[in-house]
């Protein structure tokens, strides 16, 4: 122990008025013990405080419900933004305008319509059909001047663009010999119309056989009129009948009916019309005038193409 220390104790002992004091290796271990408790107690408190900061930020950052915070993804690199597709552009961005339609495209993308053919602008002898042979009493000839229709009371119907009749003298069966009276006569006219126009003239026509239940030249015989079933000719057709008390030569009446047989058959814009008009007597033989129907529309559609 040092000097001073035994005196420090010498006067202390003397002040306590002879109270016993714990020896110096005892007040040396009390300060010892006392001096590792502050650094024990110091250690304490700093553990304590980091200990506090620590949760203080935990509980600052932690959700409410404290589940684990998931690291963030792992970031590619940059990418390119994927280009918008013309639907969904503004309307003012030049995409939003559709590209224009090919040349052959209708507006709407589709393919146009076939343009439709140019109506004939002459008639042609191939628009007529050929007798069967041996059944033409006279070669056909063209004429003008000649109505393919019956007034039929006045009714005024669509004029066409272009027509030509030509008159047919006919046999019913075929002959060879010379001399033979023939079974009657064809006024075969074909007309074209304009583009649309034929089927609104075959309905025009209908009618007016209609309206005209009875028909009378002021020269001749006066006709009942009659709409007759057609039967499948081209795109349509009418049949009806004039009909009026048989006369022998001289207008003695001698029984019976003689009836002429009239046919307008549409080919498109084509309308071909057969009057069988008879000879001298008798009446029109509805085969023979079915067997000519049947060959104008031929003619017809093979002109036509």
């Amino acid at each position: 122990m040092s000097r001073d220390l035994s005196v420090f104790y010498r006067s202390l002992a003397s002040d306590a008025d002879g109270q016993r004091l714990d020896p110096p290796n005892s007040v040396r271990t009390w300060a010892d013990r006392r001096a590792r408790r502050r650094a024990a107690t110091g250690a304490l408190g700093v553990a304590l405080l980091v200990a506090g900061v620590g949760v203080g930020v935990s509980v600052a950052l932690a959700p409410a419900d404290r589940e684990p915070v998931t690291p963030p993804a792992v970031t590619a690199g940059p990418t390119a933004s994927p280009r918008p597709s013309p639907s969904a552009a503004p309307s003012g961005s030049p995409s939003a305008v559709p590209p224009p339609s090919p040349p052959d495209a209708s507006p709407t993308g589709e393919p146009p319509a076939s343009t439709p053919p140019k109506p004939p602008t002459r008639i042609p002898d191939r628009a007529f059909f050929t007798q069967p042979a041996g059944t033409a009493a006279d070669p056909p000839r063209f004429v003008s001047g000649e109505r393919g229709l019956p007034s039929l009371c006045g009714a005024r119907l669509r004029e066409p663009v272009l027509s030509r009749t030509r008159l047919l003298v006919y046999y019913t069966r075929p002959h060879t010999e010379a001399g033979w009276v023939p079974d009657g006569t064809y006024l075969h006219t074909v007309a074209v119309h304009r583009p649309g126009a034929a089927a609104g003239w075959l309905e025009q026509l209908r009618r007016a056989v209609r309206d005209c239940p009875e028909l009378a030249d002021g020269s001749g015989p006066t006709y009942r009129v009659r709409l007759l079933s057609s039967g499948a000719y081209g795109d349509g057709s009418v049949l009806f009948e004039l009909r009026t008390p048989a006369t022998d030569g001289q207008g003695t009446p001698t029984g019976g009916d003689e009836v002429r047989l009239i046919r307008a058959i549409r080919s498109g814009d084509v309308v071909t019309v057969l009057w069988e008009r008879g000879w001298e007597n008798g009446s029109s033989d509805r085969a023979n005038v079915d067997d000519y129907s049947r060959r104008a529309v031929r003619a017809v559609e093979d002109w036509l193409g």
